[in-house]
């Protein structure tokens, strides 16, 4: 299978890379992607906006003979559930790892600082406790010195899907910071977050605790997770 895998903000291809040896030791295909304006810390991210990032997982899907797996950590879920919007038919599942599916009209998060057209990563003083549990201070001293500013337009820009066969692709939640029991009974209370992830017909839950970015804190059980998603494939989620 061919495993398309989207990074979060501030982070390039490279931040899979705990990920992807046992992908393909188990015979996988990855497409680890680096997204316009993340290819270096210089680089332009002016008029780059979340469509651009659509485009971009799009045309990757489309250079691919046969079905995709897609995987998003965090705001790449967002961007990987805007391709099942325009690619419903090329998308075997849509793996979300600690985010879901954004729904019409949404922001991933227009809230982060930005300067000018760049959201740096902000100290790690603004971000919660349940984010950075695992990340030791070697792990957050190599992610910061990685870093690459997200484009602002990502981040503020509103979703815009159209085609309602978006909610026939089979989904995947890999639930780190809130488990998925918490995840169900935001659906069940009508949440606003969760209304998009409500309308999918077919979504399995993982639990792999631990913080926001598994790739880095439990690479090794993220990866083990991608696997098992990946080898249900078109299978109907088990109640």
């Amino acid at each position: 299978m061919d495993i398309i895998l989207v990074p979060g903000f501030w982070l390039d291809a490279s931040s899979w890379d705990g990920v992807t040896p046992a992908l393909k030791a188990a015979g996988h295909r990855t497409h680890p992607l680096t997204l316009p304006g993340l290819d270096s810390v210089d680089a332009n991210r002016g008029g780059i906006g979340l469509h651009h990032h659509i485009t971009a997982v799009t045309a990757a899907a489309d250079a691919i003979d046969g079905k995709v797996v897609l995987v998003g950590h965090s705001g790449g879920g967002a961007i990987i559930h805007g391709v099942v919007d325009a690619r419903p038919n090329k998308v075997e599942r849509a793996i979300y790892v600690d985010s879901g599916p954004l729904g019409e009209g949404g922001v991933i998060n227009d809230e982060l600082p930005a300067d000018g057209d760049d959201v740096p990563l902000p100290p790690w003083e603004a971000f919660e406790d349940a984010d950075l549990v695992d990340l030791d201070d070697g792990l957050r001293e190599a992610f910061r010195a990685r870093a690459i500013p997200q484009p602002k337009g990502v981040a503020y820009d509103q979703q815009h899907l159209h085609d309602e066969r978006r909610y026939d692709v089979p989904a995947t939640i890999i639930a780190c910071e809130f488990p998925s029991a918490m995840l169900r009974e935001w659906i069940a209370a009508g949440h606003p977050f969760v209304a998009e992830l409500a309308k999918v017909r077919d979504v399995e839950y993982v639990d792999l605790p631990t913080g926001h970015w598994p790739q880095f804190t439990k690479p090794g059980e993220l990866a083990q997770a991608i696997l098992d998603a990946v080898d249900r494939k078109g299978q109907p989620a088990t109640p």
